[in-house]
Parts: C-alpha cells; structure tokens; sequence
C-alpha cells in the first residue's frame, strides 16, 4: 500500500473516531414527541432535548394536559417539530398564521414558547428559513443532527434507535 493511501486511511479514521466521541459526549435528542406516536419512557428519560410535534393526526398536544405535565415533569429541553408533521411540511412555502398555531399549541401545552425549530425530515425552504427567523425561533437542521444522537419514539428513522444508540 503506497504512502499517500495509508495517509489517506488514516486521516478517513481519525475523522469517524472524532464524530464518534462528539456524538458520544453532546446531547442526545429524540424527534416526533406526541401523544399519538408511543414513545418508550426509558428513552424520553435518558435524553436531553425532545422534539414536539405541537398537532397530529388532527389532534393538538395540548388537549392532553396529563401528557403536557407528563412531558414537563421530564425537566428536558423542549422543541417544536413542525406543526403537523407532514412529509416535506416545510419545503412548501408557509405563512406567518401556520407557524403561529404550531408555537400556540405548544404554549397552550407547556406556558412557554419554544426557542428552538427542526423541520419534520431536516426538509425547509429558504423562505420558511426566514419565517422561523421571524418568530425568534433557532433552526436546527443536518449540521445539528450529524454531531448529536437523534432518536425517533416510533424507531422510523434511517438509523435504528439502537444503531443511534452504537454511533
């Protein structure tokens, strides 16, 4: 094996050793937090920021207070996923009353609004960018989900939850 090859193998390892314990030392997060996907109590528990889905499947969080009680008395970082949850949700063009329900439900549910946003699918146009800019709200997107455990409640993601759970 020539000189450079080794290099180049070595500088591959050292790159994936150091995501690896990134991943390991950041938060861990968990996407699609609602009271209609079942979602593990051991998992809510050993993660540090929830993702909220503030309406699904036509039903607001916030007619469940037990679950938005259940959810606070978790002390976890709290942020809203989308407002329905739909595939590609916020690759259409949105408006300011559409994120506005999302951040009220939210409110509704835990007296506070979030601070924090990531689209369903890391999926947003440039012009919702802006709109959740607008509503003082921090995006968070592929950059965010590389360098942190990102668990979903019902394991759909690319990876499973135990894949997620290794790397």
């Amino acid at each position: 094996m020539s000189k450079k090859r080794v290099i180049v193998i070595s500088i591959i390892i050292s790159l994936i050793l150091i995501l690896f314990f990134i991943r390991l030392l950041n938060t861990k997060e968990i996407d699609d937090v609602t009271p209609e996907i079942p979602c593990l109590d051991n998992l809510l528990k050993k993660i540090d920021i929830l993702w909220i889905i503030p309406k699904f499947n036509n039903k607001t969080i916030s007619e469940d207070k037990e679950w938005c009680n259940y959810i606070l008395s978790l002390n976890k970082t709290l942020g809203l996923h989308g407002v329905n949850h739909n595939y590609n949700e916020f690759k259409t063009n949105r408006n300011e009353e559409y994120i506005k329900e999302g951040i009220d439900i939210f409110k509704e549910c835990f007296n506070f609004k979030p601070e924090i946003f990531k689209a369903p699918q890391l999926s947003i146009s440039r012009e919702n960018k802006e709109l959740i800019k607008e509503n003082n709200l921090e995006l968070k997107g592929s950059i965010n989900q590389l360098f942190h455990k990102v668990y979903h409640c019902n394991d759909t993601g690319i990876f499973s939850n135990e894949i997620i759970d290794i790397f």
